[in-house]
């Protein structure tokens, strides 16, 4: 998006002490892609609210250059339904219920008869499965009227998920684990403001340094290992669950990366950057 980032700042600037040409341009601008050997998706945080569009232009941005993540990345990862295929091949994530777009209301009621069933007498949160920064997330008990509406509402506009509400964010809040290309970087703890269950700063939340331990470890790794093809960089949301940490997100298209909160982070992506290039 056309706006200012920090942390885009501090990449092209490394980038260009590592005598990389770096430029930052909106991702619809009317540039000749093949004019460059890698293109980049950062922060292109409209994609979700232009889905069609975007999707299109990874596509043929990535027969003209070098794209990172890849065209083929980027249209699996969009799509919340990345979550329920990830536990199908083992991977530990947030129980998932997935709504497709069109359900009535009975099919909405049998979705929560059979969420309730398996998981209890719970606060759940329903959201769009093509969202950012928690847009259109409804957090209410599971048998309240305004959760069955919520999700109605959803799923007359597109797909929609149906999640418990993970008591731990409350308190502890997400872990998020960086990586570039296979390699972990660094980590962050992200903490919802009082009585919030939303992470994200712009409803309060704060950001801490973070050393993950080796579960935390095995299961970004685990999520990453399972995207459709090779990523310059990742970061693996998670959760504490009674069982151990899950994955509450794969970011693999745009996410905020906290460069500035861990020494030599952008560097190291930086140089990994530089090494893909042809």
């Amino acid at each position: 998006m056309p706006r200012e980032v920090p942390e885009n700042d501090l990449l092209v600037a490394e980038l260009r002490a590592l005598g990389v040409d770096a430029e930052i341009h909106p991702w619809d601008a009317d540039l000749d892609w093949s004019t460059y050997g890698l293109a980049l998706v950062r922060t292109t945080w409209d994609y979700w609210d232009r889905l069609d569009e975007f999707l299109a232009w990874a596509e043929t941005a990535g027969h003209r250059t070098t794209l990172r993540n890849p065209a083929e990345v980027i249209a699996w990862n969009h799509h919340k339904s990345y979550l329920p295929a990830l536990a199908e091949q083992g991977v530990s994530v947030i129980p998932t219920a997935l709504l497709r777009r069109g359900a009535d209301r009975a099919q909405v009621d049998k979705v929560l008869a059979a969420f309730r069933e398996r998981h209890g007498d719970v606060e759940v949160v329903g959201k769009p499965a093509v969202s950012a920064g928690a847009r259109g997330a409804l957090r209410a008990h599971i048998d309240a009227p305004e959760t069955a509406a919520h999700l109605e509402s959803l799923v007359g506009e597109g797909d929609a998920l149906l999640q418990p509400l993970v008591e731990s964010v409350l308190t502890r809040g997400e872990t998020s684990l960086v990586f570039f290309g296979s390699e972990f970087s660094h980590a962050v703890r992200k903490v919802p403001a009082s009585g919030e269950y939303r992470i994200h700063e712009h409803h309060g939340g704060t950001v801490r340094t973070h050393l993950p331990s080796e579960a935390e470890l095995a299961v970004a790794r685990a999520a990453l290992a399972a995207a459709p093809a090779p990523v310059a960089y990742g970061r693996v949301d998670l959760v504490d669950l009674a069982d151990g940490p899950a994955v509450m997100e794969l970011e693999l298209i745009e996410p905020e990366l906290f460069l500035p909160y861990t020494d030599g982070a952008t560097t190291r992506y930086a140089r990994h950057l530089a090494e893909l290039l042809p």
